[in-house]
């Protein structure tokens, strides 16, 4: 509150914030009571804070609406926006505590669509994607170091031009899949070496980092989501050791240990499974550790 503001003009948005709260008081789940009387008190905070104009409240409204109208089965403005303002890595941290040495989690991203394709391990998810080979093998493991067999593990990643087969208008599904491990917990496949791209910034997420001066690029990464029974089910990505962007990625979720190695390899070079490559490829290497669920 600032110092400009009488206390008898205190007194009535102080009153106002309590009628708000008490409409609450015969919510009868205590849960969704505590989220909107929480909500009401840091939305009003904030109005008060800054002293919001009704202009600036309009332009808000009509920021969301916009966001709104953009958002459809293959784009979610509003994810784009929780991820852009950390609270989607903020989320995913207070839900994801820190258990042993279990791979740390980051965003979900806006690209994820189920019922991917299957594939064999040792498969590719590529099916046309353009960029570089890449082969993309490791373990998925308990916290107690038991190898978990039988792990679904989704994979998707956007192409050498910087799209997801979403973003493309005519209907492909690439650059996606999924597939569970072996026995032994192990699991590898072809994709294409992950490369810098921009978020959509083409809508009103866009145009909000455009005037407060920030990026719309996300650091190198190739999405993971794994889940097995009685494991908690992790979302997390990869990132590329030597990127750029690494320190500036627009959604906040680069975390270092999830700063992998992508080693290039030369044409020619011998591949793991005797697959030809017609140039150049990387290999990464990486290891999942599961916690338990409930935790």
């Amino acid at each position: 509150m600032t110092d400009t503001v009488s206390a008898e003009q205190e007194r009535r948005e102080a009153d106002l914030v309590a009628r708000v709260v008490s409409s609450f008081d015969d919510c009868p789940d205590p849960r969704l009571k505590q989220l909107m009387t929480s909500l009401t008190h840091h939305l009003h905070a904030f109005a008060r804070d800054v002293r919001l104009t009704e202009e600036e409240w309009t332009r808000g409204i009509e920021f969301l609406t916009a966001a709104g109208h953009i958002t459809d089965d293959k784009r979610q403005e509003f994810i784009l926006l929780s991820d852009v303002l950390g609270l989607s890595m903020q989320t995913i941290g207070i839900n994801n505590e820190a258990y042993g040495d279990a791979t740390e989690a980051t965003v979900f991203g806006p690209f994820f669509v189920e019922n991917s394709p299957e594939i064999p391990v040792g498969g590719s998810i590529s099916a046309g994607a353009t960029g570089e080979p890449c082969w993309v093998e490791g373990t998925v493991s308990d916290s107690d170091g038991h190898p978990v067999a039988g792990a679904r593990i989704e994979v998707w990643e956007a192409d050498a031009e910087g799209l997801y087969d979403v973003q493309h208008d005519d209907g492909r599904t690439a650059g996606r899949g999924h597939l569970f491990t072996d026995t032994e917990g192990r699991y590898s496949f072809w994709g294409v070496t992950p490369t810098p791209y921009p978020i959509p910034h083409d809508g009103p997420v866009g145009r909000m980092l455009a005037a407060v001066g920030r990026s719309p690029m996300r650091a190198s990464h190739l999405h993971f989501m794994v889940s097995a029974a009685g494991q908690r089910t992790l979302v997390t990505h990869i990132f590329v050791h030597g990127d750029e962007l690494l320190d500036s990625d627009t959604v906040f979720g680069v975390k270092s240990s999830l700063v992998k190695v992508f080693e290039r390899q030369t044409p020619g070079s011998p591949t793991p499974d005797g697959h030809a490559v017609d140039g150049s490829w990387s290999r990464v290497s990486f290891d999942i550790v599961l916690a338990p669920a409930g935790t």
